[in-house]
């Protein structure tokens, strides 16, 4: 059996998670077995249904009055339990901040070796797994041993794919016995983000600034024309250094990984580690006053030129042409 660890949202299921699904099914069909999940808490358990799309035939669903929201150690724990119950040929989760946690978890509680941000998993013994390393410039291929292999699967690096469904997924109920020492990290309090719903990742349009804004004030233009495309403003790291945007912000290696349908880069110089940050873009759209930026090479389109005088021609055509079709 193999067995993946399914990341949600009060109730939200998490994209990388699906991506996950997508990769542990097809392992899970090359080697003949089944493909269980493991979600944990109260509210997780109406999300079970959907998983079948993804190949799922069995959730295991964590249910603790101490586990209304995230908790590392406690969620680790709960996964052994069921590594020890099950005995999976194979544990994955998604790539994510908490992804790569709770792995770390379990394989320090197990002492069983991890393989983080894969892209390609090979059965066998071991397995031989590709890793994303360097933020993606640099792929290894690796040696996965141990008597359950423990594995994350590394963002975009794998298009969720749905499946006819073969019927109702079985649920089973877990209860894990928790101590004190599980629960000293977690999640007590959330503080609603000021760009409302949308996330950062999750956004169809990111309007990126770096230095070349010139300001925290210089973006309130990036906001206005991300409002009106419907999207979010993100930044490169020497943005939320200087002080203009918050770390939440940030996209890059060690920011926000993004794969939005258009990335308008404004005044981004487009080093390597902002560049690892949205390479899951669909399109690129640079805006920069130097045509010799590595973002403008790596852009799908380019306009070179003074931000401070393009971006406000853009929302006053975006603008009109809302006022002509309206």
């Amino acid at each position: 059996m193999i067995l993946g660890v399914v990341e949600h949202d009060r109730g939200r299921l998490d994209e990388r998670s699906l991506e996950m699904l997508t990769l542990g099914r097809r392992l899970a069909q090359r080697l003949g077995v089944h493909l269980h999940a493991v979600l944990v808490g109260a509210d997780s358990r109406p999300l079970a249904a959907r998983l079948s799309a993804y190949g799922v035939s069995t959730a295991h669903l964590v249910d603790h009055e101490r586990l209304g929201d995230y908790a590392p150690g406690a969620w680790a724990r709960s996964i052994v339990e069921i590594i020890e119950a099950e005995r999976p040929q194979a544990v994955l989760a998604a790539g994510t901040d908490r992804g790569n946690e709770v792995m770390a978890h379990v394989a320090a509680r197990t002492g069983l070796p991890m393989a983080a941000n894969c892209a390609e998993v090979q059965p066998g013994e071991p397995y031989l797994v590709t890793r994303l390393r360097w933020g993606g410039s640099l792929l290894e291929e690796a040696r996965l041993t141990g008597a359950v292999k423990l594995l994350t699967v590394a963002p975009h690096a794998v298009p969720a794919e749905e499946v006819p469904a073969a019927g109702e997924v079985v649920i089973d109920a877990i209860a894990p016995a928790l101590t004190e020492a599980d629960l000293r990290v977690r999640v007590t309090e959330r503080i609603a983000s000021s760009r409302g719903t949308v996330s950062l990742a999750d956004a169809r349009v990111v309007v990126g600034g770096g230095r070349g804004v010139g300001s925290a004030d210089g973006f309130t233009a990036l906001e206005e024309l991300a409002r009106l495309l419907g999207g979010v403003v993100g930044c490169s790291r020497v943005v939320t250094s200087q002080g203009w945007r918050p770390h939440a912000d940030q996209v890059g290696q060690t920011g926000t990984r993004i794969a939005p349908e258009l990335y308008i880069a404004c005044g981004v110089s487009g080093a390597i580690q902002h560049m690892v940050g949205c390479k899951g873009a669909k399109r690129i759209l640079a805006i920069n006053t130097d045509p010799e930026a590595p973002i403008v090479a790596k852009a799908d389109y380019a306009i070179i030129g003074d931000l401070h005088a393009v971006i406000p021609a853009l929302v006053a055509e975006i603008r009109n042409a809302t006022r002509r079709s309206s």
